[in-house]
């Protein structure tokens, strides 16, 4: 098969890259703004077989691709925070340009990164197959961008009903190449494991899915099916993590040090999430089984993040 992979430098982009290149099946096209970005993360890994880096230009010019996997967003919420129009800019540019490929070219199977956040940002209770989507239209927030960005691109691919797009919306995704940098609740957690610093946290409780890359690759290789359908699907592991099973994972395993105030509170820039996860489980409808719990999936990457920094240290 010929893929191609926009927004390649990406996080979950460079699991899926390692993924599908360690099966030979595959020829994988990459697109990066950073094409040094990228050959060093190819050249790390050991990766050079079937692959070509490319630039945006040469997206249109290119020979039919089998599927195209769009992996461009906004990674860090604290970039939403500084330019908010970034997120609606940038999802409707690449978009638009996978959309008129496909047009032309409609055996062409289009998988997108969608997001948890098309349900809006009220997450009192997990999402399900019949959550309603609440949303102030007369007071819109920054909290609300990213989720409505998400939800009219999804939108617009239901309407291309004839073509074989397929939307996943990821709630959560760790793995060692995660960027330290962006401001998630598993990054502070991991910042203070480093620097042995007490992390300080509400007494809320508050649940996270984490979907192993094994098993968001297993995904993604069940939508490469010829046959597959116009639909969207969340994305999910076997078993979300609380915020204080996670703590206290990391707490046992690798020394961190957290304390209870009263009047601290973990907020996140899209909204308050206390339970962000699905319980929409129609991948299944395609054969979609995670093997891999939320917390299975934060043991694993924290293993591979330690082993990959010791090496780049050594």
């Amino acid at each position: 098969m010929n893929i191609a992979i926009l927004g390649a430098t990406g996080h979950i982009a460079k699991n899926l890259i390692k993924g599908l290149s360690a099966t030979k099946h595959y020829q994988l096209n990459l697109f990066a703004r950073s094409t040094e970005r990228l050959s060093a993360f190819l050249k790390e890994n050991n990766i050079s077989e079937q692959i070509h880096i490319c630039d945006y230009e040469q997206f249109q010019q290119e020979a039919t691709y089998d599927a195209i996997i769009n992996c461009i967003g906004v990674g860090n919420p604290q970039d939403l925070v500084q330019n908010p129009f970034s997120v609606f800019q940038i999802t409707e540019q690449y978009d638009n340009l996978i959309l008129q490929y496909i047009q032309k070219k409609p055996a062409t199977v289009y998988i997108n990164l969608s997001s948890g956040a098309a349900y809006g940002s009220d997450f009192e209770a997990p999402a399900t197959r019949d959550k309603i989507l609440n949303l102030n239209v007369n007071n819109l927030t920054v909290k609300d961008y990213y989720g409505i960005a998400k939800l009219n691109m999804e939108a617009k691919h239901r309407s291309l009903h004839n073509l074989k797009i397929v939307d996943l919306r990821v709630f959560g995704f760790f793995s060692s190449y995660i960027d330290l940098e962006s401001k998630f609740l598993i990054t502070e957690i991991i910042d203070h494991v480093q620097t042995g610093e007490i992390l300080y946290t509400s007494s809320e409780d508050i649940k996270r899915d984490y979907v192993h890359p094994e098993d968001f690759l297993q995904l993604v290789e069940l939508c490469f099916n010829k046959n597959i359908k116009n639909d969207v699907y969340d994305v999910y592991s076997r078993n979300p993590l609380s915020k204080f099973e996670m703590l206290n994972y990391f707490a046992d395993e690798h020394g961190l040090k957290f304390e209870i105030k009263v009047e601290t509170a973990y907020a996140s820039i899209t909204g308050s999430k206390t339970n962000y996860y699905s319980n929409n489980d129609n991948a299944m409808g395609i054969g979609y089984q995670p093997r891999y719990t939320s917390l299975q999936s934060v043991r694993d990457g924290y293993q591979q993040f330690r082993m990959r920094n010791n090496d780049e240290n050594n």
